[in-house]
Formats: structure tokens, sequence, C-alpha cells
């Protein structure tokens, strides 16, 4: 099965590892609320409304603590790497599965979102919006492997 939008399947393993060490460090910041004071800098924003102070506007630098950023970026990457390498034998089967996989992560994170938007509010609101970033990827991932997984035992 020939699919452009498909990354060589070595990436896979490089996004293994950005995906869990995401995963592991989001986990300790959200349970522990560990932020490095070396990873304070300096960062351009596009839009800064700072709370209680002057200096908004737009095209700013401000001082960040970007440990959030990074454990963001680690998520969504090691997930795509993940998501979106070919698999050693990328076949129609594969493909089905994938693209099944895919529309089952989208329409269940839809349904966890509008239970959310019904069940939800205030700043508990906006935290599984932040989360909400990071699902459908993390849905769809675990929904392919299972499947990958599951045939591949009836296989055996």
């Amino acid at each position: 099965m020939k699919s452009n939008y498909l990354l060589p399947h070595k990436y896979k393993t490089l996004g293994w590892v950005l995906f869990i060490i995401g995963l592991l460090s989001g986990s300790v910041l959200l349970f522990n609320g560990y932020d490095s004071s070396f990873l304070n800098v300096k960062v351009l924003t596009i839009y800064n409304e700072p709370i209680f102070s002057e200096g908004s506007g737009f095209f700013k630098i401000v001082d960040n603590n970007i440990t959030d950023e990074l454990v963001s970026l680690l998520i969504i990457i090691g997930g795509l790497l993940v998501g979106f390498s070919k698999e050693k034998v990328e076949d129609e089967f594969i493909y089905k599965l994938r693209k099944d996989s895919l529309v089952w992560a989208i329409l269940f994170n839809y349904f966890i979102l509008i239970a959310t938007i019904l069940l939800v509010y205030d700043l508990t609101f906006f935290h599984i919006l932040v989360f909400n970033m990071f699902t459908p990827l993390v849905f769809f991932i675990i929904r392919f492997n299972f499947l990958k997984y599951k045939a591949n035992s009836h296989d055996e």
C-alpha cells in the first residue's frame, strides 16, 4: 500500500522514546507541579496580556518557564512519529486499521468533549481543554496498537 503521508518506519522508535518521555514528564508536571527554574527564559510571544500589570500588546519579549511547552512538544512530536510512521509490513489491512482507528479516535474524543462541555465548568473545564490537545493522538495510538495486537494474536 503506497501512502505518501506516512514517514519511514525508522522514525517509530524515536517517536516512542519522545512520546513516553513526554507522557512521563507531563505526569510529573501535572501531579507535582514541578517547574525547573533553569528553564525560565525570555521568549517571543505573539500577544501578551499580563494579569494585573502593564505591558500588554503584540510581539513582546516575556519571561516564561518553558517546561510545559517542552513537554507538550515531546508528546505531540513523539505521538505524530509513532502514529504516522509506516509499519514493517504496510499493507491494505494495516491501512484499514489506521483509518478506522483515526476515525474512532476523533469520534471518541469529541464525544468526551461534548460530555465535558455539558458537565464540567470553570478551571477544570480549561484543564480538560488543555488535555484535549493530546487526546485525539493518544486515543489513535492506543486504538491502532490494540487492533494490531488483537489481529496478530488471532493470526497465531
